[in-house]
């Protein structure tokens, strides 16, 4: 298997258009190509007349551990090109940005969840080109997700940085893919290519998206490895939550909670008596721990830990966000009081609660909160908009 990076190394009529082309690279620490070189350092190497640099969230170093903490612009020390952030002062790509360069390529690992911030600033790009009259290529990697689709639609007005459109929260796509639905659903007038991976097959086992020879390299820092990229679209809910996520361990975001206030062993009896079909395809075992910073740092955390993985994991079967939906609902059956919505300025948006935010509308936390409504009332809802996503991105699936 193949990504798109190297196959732009390895194949000089993929290159040939870059001649004479001044480039920018949208990159972060996974941006390495099969022997973990970085793309960067590959692309200068091989000629390619790279005259800036673009880091997403978290940064082009990956350093920023926290959601809004920020990266500033700098200068690379050794190739002595200008580093813009896309989160920092922006996080739409300045005029000035797209001036120091012709065609930007975007080599970015994604993990196959509309929250994921990537997905956003790989739009933003797009109607920054089409307004400057630039190129974007996206350098395709894989979806470690796969291609299973879950979660309700982002209603309109719901959009965010979190949010870049009506998708669903487990899109199913790669970023390329992702890119050509862009430019379909807002009519953008740029040039778009991708360059696509070569026998990247997202339903073989027993990688299931992720082939079992590459290495993994933490895209962010909280995403440690494959059962984290498969859990994300349930877990990620837990950032608009009291609740822990996991954070400050060594093991975040492949819990369906942590809190030192809520027995998780009941919890998991409630999720199995409301409805057992939606903890399938996984293990979930209690455990414990003690965050060393954020949410509840100090404190023993009750938890419950997600295994996607090795003999527990069944592809078809995981469904980590009803999963954690499903978790939500029994705390609320057990402790119908409890604060578990999270009050704070999620992601910038001041005006809304963050678990909306995040899920680009109400109906989950509405399902949660409301004591008479049932799995089927939450399942018939995303059903229907999970069946007219994948109607709507048919045609865009290269692989």
């Amino acid at each position: 298997m193949k990504n798109g990076i190297d196959r732009l190394l390895t194949e000089p009529e993929l290159r040939r258009p870059l001649e004479g082309k001044r480039v920018a690279l949208v990159a972060h620490p996974a941006s390495l190509t099969a022997d973990l070189t970085h793309s960067l350092d590959v692309l200068m190497a091989a000629g390619v007349d790279v005259t800036s640099a673009f880091g997403p969230q978290h940064g082009l170093k990956g350093d920023k551990q926290d959601n809004m903490v920020e990266t500033a612009d700098e200068i690379d020390p050794h190739y002595q090109i200008p580093i813009f952030s896309l989160y920092g002062e922006v996080r739409r790509p300045s005029g000035q940005m797209m001036s120091t360069a012709d065609v930007f390529l975007f080599d970015l690992q994604d993990l196959g969840c509309r929250i994921y911030t990537f997905v956003t600033t790989l739009l933003y790009l797009l109607e920054a080109a089409a307004e400057h009259g630039k190129s974007v290529w996206v350098l395709d990697r894989p979806n470690p997700a796969g291609r299973p689709v879950e979660g309700t639609l982002l209603l309109p007005g719901q959009e965010s940085f979190v949010g870049a459109g009506p998708m669903p929260m487990r899109h199913g796509l790669t970023l390329g893919e992702i890119g050509h639905w862009f430019v379909r659903q807002f009519d953008l007038n740029v040039d778009y290519q991708v360059v696509e991976m070569h026998y990247w097959l997202p339903e073989a086992g027993p990688g299931f998206g992720w082939p079992e020879e590459r290495i993994w390299i933490n895209p962010s820092p909280n995403a440690a490895n494959l059962n984290m990229a498969r859990a994300y679209a349930g877990t990620v809910m837990l950032e608009g939550t009291t609740l822990s996520e996991g954070r400050g361990t060594t093991r975040p975001l492949e819990v369906l909670f942590g809190a030192p206030d809520v027995d998780a062993s009941a919890v998991l009896a409630e999720m199995e008596r409301i409805a057992p079909d939606w903890l399938a395809g996984c293990s979930i075992r209690p455990c414990w721990f003690e965050p060393t910073f954020h949410k509840h740092a100090g404190a023993l955390c009750s938890a419950l830990m997600i295994h996607a993985e090795g003999q527990f994991y069944d592809h078809a079967r995981f469904r980590p966000w009803r999963l954690q939906a499903l978790a939500f609902k029994a705390i609320r059956k057990l402790y119908p009081d409890y604060p578990i919505w999270r009050d704070f300025p999620y992601e910038y948006e001041l005006d809304r609660l963050a678990i909306d935010v995040i899920n680009g509308g109400p109906a989950l936390r509405e399902w949660v909160d409301d004591a008479e409504a049932a799995p089927g009332d939450l399942d018939r809802i995303a059903t229907r908009d999970e069946m007219t996503w994948r109607e709507q991105v048919a045609d865009l699936l290269v692989y």
